[in-house]
């Protein structure tokens, strides 16, 4: 019978139960039951055997099996990974017109491609945290959470930010402001106490980490940019090796969905998210137009900075190349996902352009 003797398998999230990524974790388990024929199963675990910070290593010493891995945690462990997340405020300077509200969801595709088939060095970094990469994550959007007003140069000055990267961190400090690094699990307590003034996050962050408690004033048009440096599908090596070909094509096939279900449900809780804060009392700003404008110049600049900084601190060779091949990857992209309508659309998609390529019989093999 089928599934009577499948392996199950041990999955981590920093997330906490009932948050999107949470639940995205469990449709992924779903899916991959599904399309191995319940010869592979994953058990979930939501903020209990990993936190956000625990999970490369726990992936590596087999305390999960595979996990939810964000790579902005360990930057001399994956550079070359962040360098790429790192240039995504890059959407910002793309005619809103032509992105039509997806920026998100071509960044992933670009992001998930650009990994596979374009940068080896990424694999490398892995494997050599004995890892295979078989999925990637993005967020929506990311702005100004805030418990006060922020929305213009003047008000930055001096604010302290919580950033998820280092080009946030730069443009808060470029524009007078602190940068402060938090963990996901520590940024609520960080703005109730009033440690920060604001996180840069995305929207659905409201929800998911329960930020809905502590934030008055949102500020969504700058800085921009996506979070897409997760490796949503974080495999120990050891454990790849030993499924059978049937069971890795099923983990990259339901990877395909878990790649389209997170940026695909961020837009749509975005939406709630901002509703729901709204309602509460919280006051929904635009940036000024000197503030706007003075983002995608600094960001215009920042991709040259990104270049040196990763060469220079984490001996990054590639980086120009790298993000001249990722801007070709991503103006395809931005294309490709306009005719997306469903999350069924964006599955089919990330399948039959990127995950249906990858070769299961070598991949994550040597």
């Amino acid at each position: 019978m089928a599934g009577a003797h499948a392996t199950t398998l041990r999955y981590a999230t920093g997330y906490p139960p009932g948050s999107l990524p949470a639940k995205a974790a469990e449709n992924y388990a779903k899916a991959v039951e599904k399309y191995s024929d319940g010869d592979l199963k994953l058990r979930v675990f939501a903020l209990s055997l990993l936190n956000a910070s625990e999970t490369s290593d726990g992936v590596r010493d087999g305390i999960a099996d595979g996990g939810y891995l964000l790579t902005v945690y360990f930057p001399a462990m994956y550079p070359h990974t962040n360098l790429v997340n790192e240039s995504s405020m890059q959407l910002l300077l793309f005619d809103e017109k032509a992105l039509n509200g997806k920026g998100a969801l071509a960044y992933e595709g670009a992001m998930t491609e650009f990994t596979f088939f374009n940068c080896p060095e990424c694999l490398e970094e892995y494997e050599q945290q004995k890892q295979v990469y078989t999925a990637n994550a993005a967020s929506s959007s990311y702005g100004l959470l805030c418990n006060k007003p922020v929305t213009n140069q003047e008000q930055l000055k001096g604010k302290r930010l919580r950033v998820a990267g280092s080009h946030w961190s730069r443009w808060s400090e470029h524009f007078g402001a602190t940068s402060m690094s938090l963990t996901i699990n520590d940024t609520l307590e960080a703005l109730h106490q009033g440690v920060i003034d604001c996180t840069i996050a995305s929207a659905p962050e409201l929800i998911n980490l329960g930020l809905i408690e502590a934030v008055s004033d949102i500020t969504m048009s700058v800085p921009g940019g996506v979070y897409a440096g997760a490796n949503a599908g974080s495999f120990n090596v050891d454990v790849w090796r030993k499924l059978n070909e049937k069971q890795r094509q099923a983990i990259l096939r339901a990877g395909a969905r878990y790649t389209a279900e997170t940026p695909w449900s961020y837009l749509q809780l975005e939406k709630e998210a901002l509703k729901k804060t709204e309602e509460k009392g919280a006051e929904l700003h635009q940036a000024s137009p000197e503030l706007f404008e003075a983002s995608r110049e600094f960001i215009k600049q920042d991709l040259n900075t990104i270049i040196d900084y990763y060469a220079k601190n984490h001996g990054v060779e590639r980086g120009e190349e790298m993000l001249d091949t990722f801007h070709d990857l991503l103006k395809k992209w931005v294309g490709l996902v306009q005719d997306v309508d469903s999350l069924d659309d964006l599955e089919a998609l990330y399948w039959d352009e990127v995950f249906s390529k990858v070769d299961v019989s070598s991949y994550g093999m040597k």
